[in-house]
C-alpha cells in the first residue's frame, strides 16, 4: 500500500506500468519536478523520477545553452546516488567532448542554496577521469584532474577502422595499398612497423610517401600507447573519457573501439547470466552500462559514416538484450541519425527555435501525443533547465525543470564581468 501511495504522487519516466507493479519506487533516480501551467504561470510540483533498472536508448537535445550537457551530469550524478545494491549492478561511461566533467569530483558550493529548496546539499562523486596516453602533458598543464589514462594498440583496429579515419576507399589505389599493408602483419603490429612495412611493397611509390605521412600523422594522435584501456564495467564505476583534446575523426575512431569492447563484454555476460538464471544459481558479476555521449551529432550523424557510426546504431537496435542504455546528447537532433532518434524510448528535448530541428522532432511524434511537439516546446517557460519529456513506455509526454546538480558543472557560459 505504501508503494502505490508513493507511485500515486511521482512520475517515473521510463517505467512501464507492469513494472510499476513489480519494483514501485526502487531502481530510479530524481532528474527534476514537473511543471504545471504554460509559459511564466507555469509553478513545480510533484518529483520526477528516472528508470535505470532497465536498458534504455534516450535523446538529450536542446539548443546551445539550454542544459544538455547538465542533464547528463544529473543523469551521472543520480546513477552514483543510488543505494549499493542496485548501484553495484551498474556502471557508468560519460564520453566528454568538452573537457567540462572531471569537476564532478567538486561540490556544486555555489549553488547551496538553491540546492537547499529542493532537499540537497552540495557533494563531488567519485568519478576516474582518464585522459588519452600522449596528451597527458597537455592535461597536466592544463590542470585537469585526471585519475590515469588510456591507449590502443593500432592492431585493435579493423580494416575499415582505417579507410574510414583517412577517409580513403577500398577499390582507390592509397585504400589498395593500405590494405595489403594491413594484412601482412602479424598481430600486435605497432605504427612504426606499419611505416616499415609501407616501405616493402612494390609500386605505389606517390602513395607510399603519402601513407607514410599519414600514419606519422596518427602516431601523433596521443591515442596508441602502451598504457591500454582501463577497466570500464566495473560494479557501481563512474568513468570520464576525456576526448576534448583529440580530433573529431579520431573521437569518433576512439568511442567505436571502446563501444565494441562493451558491447562485446556484455553480450557474453548477458549469456552467462541466462544460464545461471535457469539453472537458479545467482547472477553474473558485469554491470549494465550506461553510455553518455556528448555532442552525439558528430558521433553518429544522419548525413555521413564515422567510425562510430556502426557500432552505435548497433547499440541503439541491439543493446536492450546485453542490457546496455545509452544517452545521447546533441544541440542539433536534425543531424542526428534518424535511426537513433527512431529508437528512443525516452526523449528529453530543451528549448529548440531553429525550425529543422523541431521537425526532427515531429518525424517521431508518436499517437499519445494531443498537439503538435511546437506547441509544447514554445508552451515551455524562459527559465534554464526546463524541457519536455516523450516517455514511450508510458505513453505521456511531461514538462519538467531539471533538478540543481549536486557536483559542480564545468560547462556553464564563460562571462567578461567580475563576480556573480
Amino acid at each position: 500500500m505504501k508503494s502505490q501511495m508513493i507511485l500515486a504522487m511521482e512520475t517515473i519516466i521510463g517505467r512501464d506500468q507492469k513494472d510499476r507493479e513489480i519494483y514501485g519506487n526502487r531502481g530510479v533516480i530524481i532528474i527534476g519536478k514537473n511543471l504545471v501551467g504554460e509559459g511564466e504561470d507555469a509553478h513545480l510540483t510533484t518529483d520526477v523520477f528516472l528508470d535505470v533498472a532497465r536498458p534504455h536508448v534516450m535523446t538529450i537535445c536542446g539548443k546551445r545553452g539550454e542544459g544538455k550537457s547538465f542533464s547528463l551530469g544529473i543523469i551521472a550524478e543520480g546513477l552514483q546516488a543510488l543505494t549499493d545494491d542496485i548501484r553495484n549492478r551498474l556502471c557508468t561511461i560519460i564520453i566528454d567532448t568538452q573537457g567540462i566533467f572531471w569537476t564532478m569530483k567538486t561540490p556544486n558550493e555555489k549553488d547551496i542554496m538553491l540546492l537547499r529548496e529542493w532537499n540537497q546539499s552540495p557533494k563531488g562523486f567519485q568519478a576516474a577521469v582518464y585522459v588519452p596516453d600522449g596528451q597527458i602533458r597537455a592535461f597536466t598543464s592544463a590542470g585537469v584532474d585526471y585519475d590515469g589514462s588510456f591507449s590502443f594498440a593500432p592492431s585493435e583496429l579493423s580494416e575499415e577502422d582505417w579507410l574510414s579515419i583517412f577517409e580513403l576507399k577500398a577499390s582507390e589505389p592509397l585504400g589498395t595499398l593500405l590494405q595489403l599493408v594491413l594484412g601482412r602483419l602479424p598481430h600486435g603490429y605497432s605504427i612504426a612497423d606499419m611505416i616499415a612495412q609501407v616501405g616493402t611493397e612494390e609500386g605505389f611509390e606517390d602513395e607510399k610517401k603519402t601513407l607514410e605521412g599519414m600514419l606519422r600523422n596518427a602516431a601523433g594522435w596521443g591515442i596508441f600507447g602502451s598504457s591500454k584501456m582501463p577497466p570500464l564495467l566495473v560494479p557501481g564505476k563512474l568513468s570520464v573519457m576525456d576526448f576534448s583534446l583529440t580530433p573529431q575523426n579520431v573521437r569518433a575512431l576512439m568511442l567505436a573501439i571502446i563501444s565494441r569492447r562493451i558491447f562485446s563484454e556484455r553480450t557474453a555476460s548477458r549469456r552467462k547470466e541466462e544460464l545461471m538464471e535457469m539453472e537458479f544459481l545467482g547472477e553474473a558479476r558485469v554491470p549494465m552500462p550506461w553510455i553518455l555521449v556528448d555532442e552525439a551529432h558528430n558521433f553518429v550523424p544522419s548525413d555521413e559514416t564515422t567510425p562510430s557510426s556502426e557500432m552505435l546504431n548497433k547499440i541503439v537496435k541491439e543493446g536492450r538484450q546485453p542490457g546496455i542504455s545509452i544517452v545521447f546528447a546533441t544541440q542539433r537532433p536534425m543531424k542526428l541519425h534518424p535511426d537513433v532518434l527512431s529508437q528512443c524510448d525516452i526523449i528529453i528535448s530543451h528549448r529548440l527555435t531553429a525550425e529543422e530541428d523541431v521537425n526532427s522532432l515531429k518525424s517521431i511524434m508518436q499517437t499519445y501525443m494531443l498537439f503538435d511537439i511546437a506547441k509544447y516546446i514554445n508552451d515551455l517557460p524562459k527559465l534554464k533547465g526546463v524541457a519536455i519529456v516523450l516517455d514511450d513506455n508510458s505513453e505521456r509526454i511531461y514538462k519538467i525543470r531539471v533538478k540543481p546538480r549536486q557536483s559542480w558543472h564545468a560547462g556553464s557560459s564563460a562571462t567578461a564581468l567580475p563576480g556573480r
